[in-house]
């Protein structure tokens, strides 16, 4: 019996040791406080170069704002459908419609842009020429629904195909680039940065304090912790998952802060007790710029963000711009005590959908880019 007793003892001692040398030991892994990325020009090179495309075709739809200056829809398309990957080789398919179909915004940039005026109020003509900027006959600006539409639909759409369990720290540095950000992530697009910030990463730098807790500031840290994971391996996946669930996060959470923020800056215009035909203009400038930036993540996978297509057609009803049906955006100035109210439910829901607080929406009426003068 004692032999058998000390068999078992040592059996035991055994397996403990051999269950120990088993075991693996995840030893911390420091973040940096800084992104690191020594090729993040040649890992990026795709996605700097489908930035620059991008922005060609949103700055030829921007030069109608030179009085006598029209553009095609066939000129917008020579640009949209130039080199690989193309814009609209990685467009959602439902924008790529919004854009490019017969009545699509591409003619209506042209027919908008003929040489004739817009007059605020009820539809006429194909809309025109007011104050610096054109309008369709609804009192839509083309140029800023082709733009901010495409921030979500190209450049988001396309950072999807690198969202996966099994991204690489080049990935990251793609990821970047599509935001707008670089390695130096200034937090600000102002021209007196060495490196500023573009496309989304410059608006979600005018949403951020700079006190270390803004939405920018989230997105850069975010953005470190998912490269330093991803470089370290399938040891640290789970905080890998973590920290790419956060980068798509506070990109979506500045794309919505923005809308709110354009929604406040028409709200202002709208309500004015005498406005003018410039007042009108920003106003509607503003409010065109809001739904492009939300109009462009419809049909977006919901994998891949928070707020549900249903929850999209809801705030562009109330913005008077449905996504399949005629807008009536004209009515914010011919009638604003019935129809403004729509835009501050607008407000009221995006807070709901994304769960920001009451200063936030307060913070995010400011430009704090400007504010600060960074």
């Amino acid at each position: 019996m004692k032999k058998i007793y000390l068999s078992a003892i040592f059996l035991a001692f055994v397996l403990s040791a051999c269950n120990k040398e088993d075991e693996v030991i995840k030893p911390e892994l420091p973040i940096p406080s800084e992104y690191n990325s020594e090729s993040f020009t040649s890992n990026a090179a795709t996605e700097l170069a489908l930035r620059s495309r991008m922005a060609a075709v949103a700055n030829k739809a921007k030069t109608v704002r030179t009085a006598g200056v029209s553009v095609t829809r066939q000129e917008l398309l020579d640009l949209y459908t130039a080199a690989s990957p193309s814009v609209q080789g990685v467009i959602t398919n439902y924008f790529n419609t919004v854009l490019t179909a017969p009545a699509g915004y591409f003619q209506i940039i042209e027919d908008a842009s003929a040489g004739g005026t817009y007059v605020p109020g009820p539809p006429q003509g194909q809309g025109g020429f007011l104050e610096n900027r054109v309008f369709d006959e609804y009192g839509i600006e083309p140029d800023e629904i082709i733009d901010k539409g495409m921030y979500a639909s190209v450049l988001y759409n396309y950072a999807t195909t690198f969202m996966t369990p099994s991204i690489q720290p080049a990935d990251v540095d793609k990821l970047v680039a599509l935001f707008g950000a670089n390695p130096t992530f200034p937090n600000s697009g102002s021209a007196n940065v060495a490196q500023p910030d573009v496309m989304m990463a410059n608006y979600a730098a005018r949403r951020d304090k700079n006190d270390g807790n803004g939405i920018y500031s989230k997105f850069k840290r975010s953005a470190i912790a998912l490269r330093q994971y991803a470089e370290a391996g399938s040891l640290y996946s789970a905080e890998r998952d973590v920290a790419l669930q956060a980068v798509k996060k506070y990109w979506e959470l500045a794309s919505a802060a923005t809308v709110i923020n354009y929604l406040h800056g028409a709200i202002a215009k709208f309500v004015l007790s005498n406005p003018t035909n410039a007042d009108y203009a920003s106003g509607l400038h503003s409010y065109s710029e809001g739904v492009g930036f939300i109009w462009g993540w419809k049909t977006i996978s919901q994998s891949h963000k928070m707020i549900t297509d249903a929850q999209i057609d809801e705030i562009l009803n109330l913005m008077n711009a449905p996504a399949n049906g005629t807008p009536s955006t004209y009515t914010f100035i011919t009638d604003p005590v019935n129809q403004v109210p729509k835009l501050i439910t607008a407000i009221e829901r995006l807070q709901q959908i994304y769960g920001f607080t009451d200063s936030e929406i307060e913070d995010f009426k400011k430009n704090w880019v400007v504010e600060q003068g960074r």
